[in-house]
């Protein structure tokens, strides 16, 4: 068992090489990365990120390697692959893992990579303050009145909650170290002559997760005797804050009908439909092999949440015991639970959901053209109107942004239950994101009463779009015989079709059409509904 209370005491940032050799040395063992998060992130709007400078043949001595992780089923190039047949159905709680592409993801013959803008949630963490706080209620719930525990159940009896509260665990910084060194890998040829630029929601465990992955992009940069770029280890990093009235393209808050108006219990709703169709038998055989527990809907849910939680909390990605209490039908119905919450609360099934992607698509533009930014919705024109903070020009080839899973979704097309277990508007930016952009506009509104699989969803689903450690790719590249640039978006190692612009075999399309399928991003979305 963990000791959840030295696992959270954290220090300053290193700045210089001795604080960073010293800080390595006692820490090396326990969290296989440099880093270490600050206490507090603070509310400034930017600050300049270059917290320490390391010497080339220092990092190249002590630098975590990647896929450190002791789970010989887990890897840099395809993320987590142990017990694929659960562990890939646990939603937004998954692992990163490398999603089946029906369109190869390797670069067309031909073919040279011009730009990319990796958009990344943050690594592994804790639950959040109020679902640790809630799982720990039925932990004790279970304690108090259950006498005897045996069969699957047996491990419970030596079980005590140590989980945290919101920090990335050891497993979710390795998890970033990865995702940079293979950003760095499978973009070699601009990544050797070129340092991208990065940007941070300003929550800590995001900026953590954008340190980490500098890490691992900075490793590998080093271990490429191809490369130009400068040895030292200095990237600047904008952090954009998360305070309430901020302007934050990678967090959302502005739009406050979306917030807390009529459309903000729908994702709530549609979940509390399905989980009182999947839960009941759920429910009835935890209570039978646990008498006296009277476990209600909410406990199961939190029960099956336990199982990832407990897993990326080991430094190894070691599965749970608590993942074997339940079937490979039912972690699917789980996987289909968490996805009906990104759909209605981020994404298409909200009227309000894409809307908060807006912003980002709009940034994406004014990097893929090299034109300043228009937008009048969450961006953050005090930094956007600013070449050191907002740098576009042939010069800046690679940018790298840190935000949460909530706005994924909303971008691709640009509650009422208990507290205990309420996964209303957690955040889902990518989502929002991913919506902004169209990237899912054919898949049909999701059923609340039946589960649909990939297939039937066009590829929509939380485990697929934003497990722990998600990334998406924004290419564009350069090909004979092409008079214009081309555009390819992938989301965890997965070609999207692109078929709002007209996308081709290979999943690209002119750059032209991809901006001009932007129209929704670029007219505002239904911002004029945020505050009515």
């Amino acid at each position: 068992m963990r000791n959840n209370q030295s696992r959270h005491l954290y220090g300053p940032v290193p700045s210089s090489e001795d604080d960073i050799a010293s800080s390595w040395h006692s820490r090396q063992a326990k969290l296989q990365v440099l880093w270490k998060p600050r206490k507090s992130v603070g509310i400034a709007v930017m600050c300049s990120v270059a917290s320490f400078l390391i010497l080339g043949l220092f990092l190249k001595s002590i630098i975590a390697t990647p896929a450190k992780l002791a789970a010989e089923c887990n890897s840099v190039d395809r993320g987590y692959q142990c017990r694929p047949e659960i562990s890939h159905l646990w939603g937004q709680y998954s692992p990163y893992y490398s999603v089946p592409s029906e369109i190869p993801a390797g670069l067309p013959d031909g073919c040279h990579i011009s730009f990319v803008q990796i958009l990344s949630r943050h690594g592994a963490r804790d639950p959040t303050a109020s679902k640790s706080a809630s799982y720990n209620m039925t932990i004790q719930k279970i304690k108090n009145n259950v006498a005897q525990f045996s069969g699957a159940y047996a491990f419970l009896a030596k079980y005590e909650y140590t989980l945290g509260a919101d920090q990335l665990t050891a497993f979710g910084q390795q998890e970033m170290v990865d995702s940079g060194f293979k950003f760095y890998t499978r973009y070699q040829g601009l990544a050797r002559r070129s340092t991208p630029f990065v940007r941070s929601s300003g929550q800590a465990r995001v900026v953590e997760s954008a340190q980490n992955f500098t890490l691992g992009y900075h490793q590998a940069r080093l271990a490429d005797n191809t490369s130009t770029a400068p040895d030292g280890y200095e990237y600047p990093m904008t952090l954009i804050s998360e305070a309430d009235g901020s302007n934050n393209t990678l967090s959302h808050g502005l739009c406050t009908e979306f917030e807390g108006g009529p459309d903000s219990g729908i994702a709530n709703s549609a979940q509390k439909t399905w989980q009182a169709i999947f839960t009941p038998p759920i429910t009835a055989r935890l209570n039978a092999g646990l008498k006296g527990a009277n476990l209600d809907a909410f406990d199961t849910i939190s029960m099956m949440d336990l199982c990832p939680f407990n897993t990326v909390a080991s430094s190894t990605g070691q599965i749970s015991p608590f993942c074997d209490l339940f079937t490979k039908t039912e972690w699917r119905e789980y996987d289909y639970y968490q996805s009906l919450n990104k759909y209605y609360g981020y994404s298409h099934g909200n009227p309000l959901g894409p809307t908060q992607g807006v912003g980002f698509t709009n940034e994406l533009i004014a990097r893929m053209t090299k034109k300043p930014v228009d937008d009048h919705t969450s961006v953050n024109h005090t930094l956007d109107d600013q070449q050191a903070t907002f740098p576009i020009g042939v010069e800046q080839v690679l940018y790298a942004d840190f935000s949460h899973d909530k706005y994924a979704i909303s971008s691709s097309y640009a509650f009422s239950c208990s507290e205990r277990n309420s996964n209303a508007y957690m955040h889902s930016d990518m989502m929002a994101i991913y919506s902004a952009m169209g990237l899912y506009n054919s898949t049909s509104p999701l059923s609340n009463t039946s589960m649909e699989s990939t297939a039937q969803t066009k590829g929509y689903s939380a485990s697929w779009t934003v497990p722990f450690a998600a990334r998406a790719y924004f290419e564009k590249m350069t090909c004979l015989g092409e008079d214009e640039e081309l555009v390819r978006i992938l989301i965890n190692d997965r070609v999207l079709p692109l078929t709002t612009c007209g996308g081709d075999a290979l999943g690209r399309c002119r750059l032209g059409k991809f901006i001009g399928s932007l129209g929704f991003a670029m007219q505002g979305g239904n911002w004029d509904r945020c505050f009515t």
